[in-house]
């Protein structure tokens, strides 16, 4: 997907539906003046290509018991390269993993992780995360405080 192919409307709907992904067919229409109709279509052309992934409720972890965030370094063994992608299923499947990126670097991955507290944190990191094969070392960064929650995207011409 490349920018040329978001119009100015587009763009419009895109950051509505960042700040309210709630907001009805008719109320994105009013907003971003168009006919109910042609804004289903755009957002219906959206989704379908990708540009839209998704709607989601944004949850403060504190109210499900999650009280810490920590942000994981992880490396595979380079003899273990050849199992990188049964790495990434596992990592997929864990609920505690909330994002898990390639970086270039000190480390293959960086992984966004929440736990209850830093027991079940180092739990989660020694006796799961470290008992898959390959995984070489794991190093993590325990976030003190939330300066800028998750955000919309920035919409630029």
């Amino acid at each position: 997907m490349t920018t040329e192919k978001l119009d100015a409307i587009d763009r419009k709907i895109i950051e509505v539906l960042q700040r309210d992904g709630r907001a009805s067919n008719v109320e994105l229409a009013a907003q971003i003046h168009l006919s109910a109709p042609q804004c289903f279509r755009r957002v219906k052309s959206l989704e379908e290509r990708g540009v839209l992934r998704g709607y989601r409720a944004l949850v403060a972890p504190q109210t499900l018991g999650l009280g810490v965030t920590a942000y994981v370094s992880l490396n595979i063994a380079g003899e273990a390269f050849d199992r990188v992608r049964e790495v990434e299923t596992l990592i997929r499947d864990f609920p505690e993993i909330l994002e898990c990126h390639t970086v270039s670097g000190d480390c293959d991955y960086l992984l966004k992780v929440v736990a209850q507290d830093l027991k079940s944190l180092s739990q989660f990191l020694t006796d799961r995360l470290m008992q898959i094969k390959g995984v070489d070392d794991v190093r993590s960064m325990i976030c003190l405080e939330e300066i800028k929650p998750p955000s919309p995207l920035p919409v630029r011409d």
